[in-house]
């Protein structure tokens, strides 16, 4: 048995022990916080390159000569009779419209087209570059479905797109 006594108060340890010991938790505090820092980091840079953001016609139109050669993603609807492909090739040529929009988009794009392209009530967001000829040269061509649940009300009007600008106002 041991016969010493105990303090009734908390002794306190000697000041090395002290600084030895925050040292030891200090340096796991210091590599969880940078671990823990660079996993938000490497999240980040995952999610900003997953979003899905686009112009609309109007919109990349009102930019100008700013959008020249940037990367884009334009949405808009297919203008009617504005399709026309190269014989023997892949070279498409066509225009976007904003719903409601005032102007439209001269588009061109060299690949095989979606098979709902064509569907005059799908959503198309080209992705590409506006160049200074007043052309989207777009590298790639996605097609968002229609919604089949649609009133028959919305699906069965048609804007008139003959009194659209298609030069710069």
């Amino acid at each position: 048995m041991d016969n010493t006594l105990q303090p009734a108060y908390p002794v306190e340890q000697p000041q090395e022990e002290r600084r030895s010991v925050l040292r030891r938790h200090g340096r796991l505090i210091i590599g969880g916080t940078l671990f823990l820092g660079a996993l938000i980091y490497f999240a980040w840079l995952a999610f900003q390159g997953s979003t899905v953001y686009y112009l609309t016609v109007d919109e990349i139109r009102a930019q100008g000569s700013a959008a020249y050669g940037v990367q884009n993603r334009v949405s808009g609807k297919l203008v009617p009779e504005s399709f026309e492909r190269e014989p023997q090739g892949t070279l498409a040529s066509f225009a976007l419209v904003d719903e409601g929009g005032s102007h439209t988009l001269p588009t061109s794009y060299n690949g095989v087209v979606p098979d709902l392209f064509f569907n005059e009530h799908s959503e198309i967001i080209a992705e590409g570059s506006y160049g200074p000829d007043g052309v989207f040269h777009a590298d790639q061509v996605i097609v968002k479905c229609p919604s089949k649940y649609a009133s028959q009300a919305e699906t069965s009007t048609q804007p008139d797109y003959s009194q659209l600008e298609t030069e710069s106002s």
